[in-house]
């Protein structure tokens, strides 16, 4: 029966991988045909289209005055232009096309659904501990526009039997040291309702002295919260922990010996969010600060090393705690994993127009390195390096010597949460092609789960090749 099944279920995927392929080549040759060789130079005019408005993206941030707004101008109308266009002289062919292409995704991210195609949800282990005895969650109600206050956080916690501390908003409060405090007073949990810079600093405490740490997804944007499988929504949920929950073991990154969570920000960006004016106003302080920052006359000359690599002179270098997805835009911002034990390195180095638009449209752009290590060194041409420390602005000593500790901290998350979804696979065509290349070849139950050396790649082991 089991045989049956799993026969049926390739099946349905060698037919979705046919389908996708059939619709990907109709959703091509539909305005081909409809608009003969207008058709084929419409389709170069699109592609000439992207390239063009991909090279005023970069005029946009790196101009000023007139240039700036016609650079703009161009980056954002030449798309339209085109689209109208193609509604006009393709009509009825271009909504077709477009549905072609959605039904050929469709069928292709279902076709290679466990095939090794995508990522499957992950599984940290789970520990059942007991449910701490004294707890203190230190709390910011200023933090994610008042979720204290609107979710009853501190009256929620201290029902269940926790102490909360509640940080002053109208001065500085060291978070590290209330949370040392606390521990020194007999805590056995330590949690934080904040942003991840103020999550991050209560975790490495807790680290430190090997207790659980429990996260309230109360900040703004709770990125953290996210790759835990925590509700963002309702951060009340978090505290169900305290009664009903289990431990799971992550990693945690520092820079220097300053703790991230998330990630350590270096160039461009680093040296924006230390402007008072960006909180204010994000947008027009970035378009003030960017045409001297992306073109090196302002800001440090950073030099990133990795592993055997050097990054020499990137704009912007990203080191985060375990690698973000990049092969897919519906995943960006996540991370499948937080305990695989190693950075992720993501550094960019633009020169003109032309190297933008390869890192916007280019399948592998040169400007773009993406690693994994477990140590990176960021140096710079000055004492100092200005750093956003998961969202925090810093400035520390350079070089900045960015590390991973694997499995350092025990997360104390609730027995029933939402989770983390499982991932789209990302769309290889030459995986689809495979797949379905194998029609019409079937196999005795007994040699259709013999695990075989000859197997395609990114095919299940135990299917024929």
């Amino acid at each position: 029966m089991a045989v049956d099944l799993s026969r049926r279920a390739y099946r349905a995927q060698r037919w979705a991988a046919r389908v996708a392929l059939a619709a990907a080549t109709a959703a091509v040759l539909v305005p081909l045909l409809n608009g003969g060789a207008r058709g084929l130079l419409l389709l170069l005019c699109g592609a000439a289209a992207l390239v063009l408005s991909a090279a005023a993206i970069w005029w946009t941030l790196t101009l000023r005055g007139p240039l700036r707004w016609l650079a703009a101008l161009v980056a954002f109308g030449v798309p339209v232009a085109v689209l109208v266009l193609f509604a006009v002289t393709l009509f009825w062919s271009l909504p077709v096309s477009l549905a072609l292409w959605c039904l050929a995704v469709w069928s292709g991210r279902y076709a290679l659904r466990g095939t090794g195609g995508g990522r499957q949800p992950r599984q940290e282990r789970e520990r059942r501990t007991p449910p701490p005895r004294r707890p203190v969650l230190i709390m910011n109600p200023r933090s994610g526009g008042g979720k204290v206050d609107r979710f009853g956080l501190r009256e929620k916690a201290e029902r269940l039997g926790a102490r909360v501390i509640l940080l002053d908003p109208e001065r500085h409060v060291d978070v590290t040291a209330l949370a040392r405090d606390a521990v020194a007073d007999g805590a056995d949990l330590l949690g934080a309702a904040g942003g991840d810079g103020t999550q991050a600093l209560v975790a490495a405490v807790a680290a430190e002295h090997g207790l659980p740490f429990l996260v309230i997804s109360a900040g703004t944007r709770n990125h953290f919260a996210l790759d835990l499988g925590l509700d963002r929504d309702d951060p009340s949920t978090c505290l169900d922990a305290l009664t009903d929950g289990v431990e799971i073991r992550v990693d945690l990154g520092f820079a220097g010996d300053r703790p991230f969570v998330n990630n350590a920000s270096f160039g461009a960006y680093a040296a924006i969010v230390q402007s008072p004016a960006y909180r204010e106003d994000k947008i027009g302080t970035s378009l003030e600060l960017l045409p001297d920052l992306l073109t090196g006359q302002q800001g440090p000359r950073l030099v990133a090393r990795a592993g055997d690599t050097t990054i020499t002179a990137p704009q912007a270098v990203l080191i985060s705690n375990n690698p973000y997805r990049t092969d897919d835009p519906f995943g960006l911002g996540r991370r499948d994993r937080i305990d695989t034990g190693v950075l992720g390195v993501l550094g960019v180095k633009v020169e003109g127009a032309v190297d933008a638009a390869a890192l916007l449209l280019g399948p592998e752009p040169s400007g773009l390195t993406i690693l994994t290590a477990r140590e990176a060194v960021i140096e710079a041409d000055r004492d100092e390096i200005e750093v956003g420390v998961d969202g925090e602005a810093l400035v520390l000593p350079a070089p900045v010597h960015c590390r991973i500790a694997p499995g350092a901290l025990r997360v104390r998350v609730p027995r029933k949460r939402p989770g983390v979804a499982e991932a789209p696979p990302r769309l290889d065509w030459r995986r689809l092609r495979k797949l379905a290349a194998t029609v019409g070849r079937t196999a005795a139950p007994g040699r259709f789960f013999r695990p075989s050396a000859e197997a395609v790649p990114g095919l299940p082991p135990q299917l024929p090749r």
